[in-house]
């Protein structure tokens, strides 16, 4: 019979941790957490100093009398829940649901799940960390007061369904502010100019592109300006004012982070966040391995350090100087600066053992995991070594007043990049240096090339890019990236179209009741300051009721008073003149999860129902007819032609029945402004009608 009893979260770790330990050790899972507050209600005592009321989670029960029978059997439980403040808060409520007052009961944990980690963890046994708890719990309860107490708010106001959250509702915030820059971005015009040169012993042109004058950079606005230029430029002698060589140098990149982790799973692998992190947590807690058996592949995958222990660092940099040789030996290794944003719990996530390469576990991985474990093998792996160096040349041409550049460099040593190699670039490197030039060159104009351009709009928030900007601003912990992101797509509140996201009508409608009503709540200053409180309480500097009892009383003030004031959104059925095909009723409008559509008031006995497209008051440019509000399959708004298919004409942005005073072509509005449809025109007016 087995004498001591550890617990771990998942079922998944059993097998691999049970074969660590042997047969004196009794292996088992809570299959995560066991108590929690409880669905259908607030679950928070605020009467009595915010206590929470706990109570085991629906379904768990059967797993409580298991574990309660393996208690009685073992001398010692080991509570080896994950390695972070949820992990620490699963153990605190597994000592008080299985009643372990008068049992030995140890905390610990691990950062990856190998023998060594595993056997070291119960030399290091400890008691449960109280202050990780209260973090977490504060967490637990910020959350739940803000979801229960304005979520019915949204039911009241928009309509039954909808939700709000702490960090979700700064996240759809965010999404809808930069649609908002979006839609009101003015393109603005400008040129740019390459001139082609003959180089006197070289077969190749050279190309250098228009500075400006030889004391300050120009922009060109105007087509007319650049064939100023130009033609100046022609009657001018070409000469080569400055050559400068220097060696540049590019640093290796730091191990990945969770955020990091989820941005580049994004942009090489087009992984969503919820993806990476499945396969990461699959990686995690163990992969059989051919010959080997269940292994853990990486360490823990929540974290926001980029710390490394002695030993992975040590073991690393002689598996890089037996494969790739001394010189690809980081000398140093440059540590990134922690700031008040940043939780320094664990490890960065790396492989757990870099001898175990992509390749050689390839038959043993599905496609997906293979690519995103050769992702964190190949990060690691960079981190710890030498920089890329290039050799760069910097030259200056005068041609008359005006200046050209050309700058171009070489790789003469790869570094990090034989593993890794940013997206951005190419293995090869930039344009090779022209060894040749010197002030001394003769060159003879060829030609020169003008090309239009317009300022580009922000780009749309991606998962990547949001999930960066999460983690810039401070809002939210590892932990909280991918069910954000989850949750408002879930919610329809954004809509995902090749990989951009993008704000749906029911989404705007519930961010702008949150920023009337909850100013607070979506502010992603007082979000970020709330998730450094927590870092205090889990510091122990700060107590966690004293958290509660300054954000509660503010919160129930701003719902109480939204109850009373806000409008609430008109979802009123709105009769239209589309006759039911079916029994000769005037049609209505009705509201659904997807947004508005058209229905027969004559239900349940006719129940014909068509899709809704709002009129806008414009002709359609292209064939006269109306043009109408439409969505795409996923929700996205954009406007198009009542005749379609017919007509194909559609446009993101709305038109205007203004034509363009300088093509004739039809304009849109950007937010106070009238701009002309034809990218190649740009013009801009004034938007009288607003």
């Amino acid at each position: 019979m087995a004498k001591y009893l550890v617990i771990v979260e998942s079922p998944a770790k059993v097998k691999t941790i049970q074969k660590f330990l042997g047969k004196n050790y009794q292996v088992t899972a809570s299959n995560g957490h066991v108590r929690d507050l409880p669905k259908s209600q607030l679950g928070i005592d605020v009467e009595h100093d915010y206590e929470p009321k706990y109570i085991t989670i629906r379904g768990k029960g059967d797993i409580l009398a298991n574990l309660r029978k393996e208690v009685k059997k073992a001398e010692k439980i080991y509570l080896a829940t994950d390695p972070d403040r949820e992990g620490e808060a699963i153990s605190w409520h597994l000592y008080y649901a299985l009643n372990l007052q008068d049992k030995q009961v140890y905390r610990i944990s691990f950062n990856e799940i190998t023998k060594n980690a595993v056997k070291a963890s119960l030399k290091q046994a400890r008691s449960i960390d109280m202050d990780l708890v209260n973090a977490q719990q504060v967490r637990r309860i910020l959350d739940r007061m803000v979801g229960y107490r304005i979520s019915p708010v949204l039911w009241a106001k928009v309509k039954r369904g909808l939700s709000a959250g702490r960090v979700q509702s700064v996240a759809l915030r965010l999404i809808c502010d930069r649609e908002n820059e979006i839609n009101a971005f003015i393109p603005e015009e400008y040129w740019t100019l390459e001139a082609f040169l003959d180089v006197e012993g070289e077969k190749k042109p050279l190309s250098a592109k228009f500075y400006g004058t030889a004391k300050e950079k120009m922009n060109i606005t105007s087509e007319a300006e650049a064939d100023r230029i130009v033609a100046e430029i022609k009657a001018a002698e070409f000469k080569v004012t400055d050559v400068k060589k220097s060696e540049r140098v590019k640093k290796a990149p730091q191990p990945f982070i969770t955020s990091t982790l989820q941005q580049e799973a994004s942009k090489r692998l087009n992984f969503s966040t919820q993806k990476t992190m499945r396969l990461a947590q699959q990686l995690y807690e163990g992969v059989d391995i051919k010959g080997t058996g269940t292994v853990g592949l990486i360490t823990y995958l929540r974290t926001d350090s980029v710390r490394i222990s002695d030993e992975a660092d040590a073991v690393a940099r002689e598996y890089i100087a037996a494969h790739y040789g001394e010189q690809y030996v980081s000398k140093h290794v440059a540590e990134k600066k922690n700031s008040n944003k940043i939780q320094d719990a664990h490890e960065a996530i790396r492989p757990s053992d870099i001898t175990r390469t992509p390749a050689a576990v390839k038959d043993s991985l599905s496609r997906d995991q293979f690519r995103l474990y050769q992702l964190i093998w190949n990060r690691f792996a960079a981190s710890r070594m030498s920089e890329a160096r290039y050799e760069a040349v910097s030259v200056k041409i005068g041609a008359g007043k005006y200046c050209f550049t050309v700058a171009a460099s070489k790789l003469i040593f790869e570094g990090f990049r034989c593993v890794y190699v940013d997206e951005e670039e190419t293995k090869g490197g930039a344009e090779p240096v022209l060894k040749s030039l010197d002030e001394n060159t003769k060159l003879a104009f060829r030609e020169c090339e003008k090309k239009q351009h317009f300022t580009q709009p922000p780009a749309h928030f991606t998962e990547a890019s949001l999930v960066k900007t999460l983690e810039e601003l401070g809002i939210g912990r590892p932990s909280t990236y991918a069910p954000t992101i989850t949750t408002i797509l879930a919610r329809r509140y954004v809509v995902k179209e090749n990989k951009n996201l993008y704000v749906t009508e029911l989404g705007e409608a519930v961010n702008s009741i949150m920023c009337e009503a909850f100013p607070s709540i979506v502010d992603d200053h007082f979000t970020a300051n709330m998730e450094s409180l927590l870092d205090k309480v889990e510091e122990g500097s700060v107590p966690w009721k004293t958290v509660v009892r300054n954000f509660y009383p503010d919160l129930n003030e701003a719902v109480v008073k939204a109850e009373k004031e806000l409008e609430k959104v008109q979802i009123a059925d709105e009769v239209t003149d589309v006759i039911c095909e079916e029994c000769g009723r005037n049609m209505v409008i009705k509201y659904g999860p997807h947004g508005k559509f058209l229905a027969c008031p004559g239900f349940p006995d006719c129940r014909n129902t068509k899709p809704y497209f709002e009129k806008i008051g414009v002709p359609c440019p292209e064939c006269g007819k109306e043009i109408v509000l439409k969505k795409t399959k996923k929700g996205r708004k954009y406007y198009g032609c009542e005749n379609n298919p017919e007509c194909e004409f559609m446009s993101w942005a709305k038109p205007s029945t203004v034509t363009c005073s300088r093509c004739g072509s039809y304009m849109v509005e950007k937010g106070s402004k009238l701009v002309c449809a034809d990218p190649t025109c740009g013009h801009v007016e004034e938007n009288t009608k607003k």
